[in-house]
């Protein structure tokens, strides 16, 4: 079995980490394959309470393996070039935006093509002052993947999102503050401690609330007002009846702190 993906789970906290780190975690057919089930699992996962994506070495990743993908192209294997998209990288981003639960992109190099794209689908990106950006897309002829047209966007708007895909460059990590495109840049020996404090708060936060605040955010911003109302009213009675929301009002009576079970 390939070890490109590891994966542990500790008091709540899952941690997935490319490791590849000798090519800066370029995303070859068996990692994808692993990340995809990897991610998938943790979202399944009822213990995990929070995720945390991240890589090894100098890069968080610098997406598609080109080695791999210059085979393919020599090979005109047309079917393996391109079913990638739908089969590994639509469901990876789909997981990590969508799976019930915060998630956490701890960008400890450069996260180019791919690997920008699944940070920018994460709830919170801590980022190395050392790590940078790079759309690097078009910089190849290729459109865009990985949930990347509809997260940037989101993130830093139309125009800029289309400016930072025509013409990809590597964008570090002060300026992708100022940007939106990240949650804090922090000194690169501190990464690893900021997010274990992050993912820790988390881990010990109202864990159905989070994914409700999640789906509620992700359902307004493909449908109407007043759609996006009655939304919101299903997830209030979903959280209503969860034990966390029975705890927390009556510590609140009791003038006490509330312990969440993620329940």
């Amino acid at each position: 079995m390939s070890d490109s993906v590891t994966y542990a789970v500790a008091e709540g906290i899952a941690t997935i980490t490319l490791n590849r780190p000798d090519a800066m975690n370029a995303l070859d057919t068996p990692t994808k394959v692993l990340l995809r089930d990897t991610v998938q699992a943790a979202a399944d996962d009822p213990a995990v309470r929070v995720v945390v994506l991240t890589g090894t070495g100098r890069a968080f990743c610098v997406g598609q393996d080109l080695k791999e993908h210059i085979g393919l192209l020599q090979a005109n294997d047309q079917a393996a070039l391109w079913s990638t998209v739908p089969d590994h990288y639509a469901p990876i981003a789909l997981a990590l935006a969508e799976m019930p639960k915060p998630v956490i992109a701890a960008v400890n190099g450069v996260a180019a093509g791919a690997g920008a794209s699944m940070a920018f689908a994460c709830d919170f990106r801590v980022v190395a002052d050392t790590a940078g950006f790079n759309l690097a897309f078009t910089g190849i002829a290729l459109s865009c993947d990985t949930g990347i047209s509809w997260t940037l966007p989101r993130l830093i708007g139309h125009a800029k999102a289309l400016e930072l895909l025509y013409f990809p460059r590597t964008i570090p990590a002060p300026e992708a503050l100022d940007l939106g495109l990240v949650t804090t840049v922090v000194p690169a020996a501190d990464l690893e401690l900021t997010v274990a404090e992050l993912a820790t708060k988390l881990a010990a936060g109202p864990t159905v609330a989070y994914g409700a605040v999640r789906r509620s955010l992700s359902y307004s911003a493909a449908h109407p007002l007043a759609e996006a109302l009655a939304f919101e009213a299903t997830q209030m009675q979903l959280t209503g009846g969860t034990e966390d929301h029975q705890n927390a009002v009556a510590s609140f009576v009791a003038k006490q702190k509330p312990t969440f079970t993620g329940r």
